[in-house]
C-alpha cells in the first residue's frame, strides 16, 4: 500500500539545487534596480534558507513588514524568473536528477518542502524536468510556520498518511535538520550545500552526505 512506503523530504537550494551564486547575484541585481547597496556574495548567501522576507529584512537591518522589504521581494521574484529559472537545469547538483528516479523506480514517496515561495519553487522543479517526480511540494506560502517549525513535514505526513518513522528529511541547512527535529523524524544532512558541516552538526543530523548519491544509498539502507 503507498501509505507503507517511505517518504523522503527535500529542500531545494544547496540540497537539490547549487543556487547559491545565482541567488547571490539576483538579490544584488534586486537592490541595485532599487538604487540600494550591493553586498558581498557571502553576506547573501548566509540568508539562504530564510523565507525572502526575513532575508531582505536581515540584509537591510529593517523590519519585515515594511514597503522596501515587500517591494525588495517582488522584484527579486522577477529577478529569479529572468536570470534563474533559464539555467534550472544545469544548478542540478551532480547525481540528483538520476538519484531521484531511482529513488522513485524503488517506490519512495518524494516531496518537497522548502522557504521559498510556491511559484518559485513549483517553477525552479518544472524547468529543471523533475516536477513530475515529487508527490507534495509544502512552500513557505503554504504553511503559517516556515522551517525550522515543523508545520511542512507534518502536511507531507498528512498526505501520505505517513508515521514520522516513515519519513526522512534531506536538507543543507540547520533548518532543514531542525525542522526534522521537530517533526521527530531522522535526518540527512548534506555538507556541499550553504551551511558548513560544524554548523550542520550543531543540529545533529542522523547522517552527514557529501554528495546525492550517499543520500540515495543511506534511503536505501535504512528503509530495506
Amino acid at each position: 500500500m503507498k501509505q507503507h512506503s517511505p517518504v523522503i523530504m527535500f529542500d531545494l537550494d544547496g540540497t537539490l539545487f547549487d543556487t547559491a551564486q545565482a541567488i547571490a547575484t539576483a538579490f544584488n541585481a534586486t537592490f541595485e534596480a532599487m538604487q540600494l547597496p550591493v553586498l558581498e556574495n557571502q553576506v547573501i548567501c548566509d540568508t539562504i534558507g530564510l523565507p525572502l522576507e526575513k532575508a531582505f529584512a536581515n540584509l537591510l537591518n529593517q523590519p519585515e513588514d515594511i514597503p522596501v522589504v515587500a517591494d525588495c521581494v517582488a522584484e527579486y521574484q522577477r529577478q529569479f524568473r529572468e536570470k534563474i529559472l533559464p539555467a534550472a537545469k544545469t544548478l542540478l547538483f551532480p547525481g540528483v536528477d538520476e538519484g531521484l528516479r531511482n529513488l522513485k523506480d524503488h517506490h519512495f514517496n518524494l516531496a518537497v518542502t522548502t522557504n521559498k515561495f510556491s511559484r518559485s519553487a513549483n517553477a525552479l522543479l518544472a524547468a529543471a524536468g523533475i516536477a513530475d517526480l515529487f508527490d507534495v511540494v509544502v512552500c513557505a506560502d503554504e504553511v503559517r510556520e516556515k522551517k525550522p517549525a515543523p508545520e511542512s513535514g507534518q502536511k507531507i505526513l498528512a498526505h501520505f498518511r505517513a508515521e514520522k518513522e516513515q519519513a526522512l528529511m534531506v536538507g543543507d541547512t540547520t533548518h532543514d535538520i531542525l525542522m526534522a527535529n521537530h517533526l521527530g523524524c531522522k535526518a540527512i544532512a548534506v555538507n556541499y550545500g550553504i551551511h558548513s558541516e560544524a554548523a550542520l552538526q550543531t543540529a545533529s543530523p542522523t547522517w552527514m552526505a557529501a554528495d546525492f548519491r550517499s543520500v540515495v544509498d543511506i534511503c536505501h539502507q535504512h528503509f530495506h
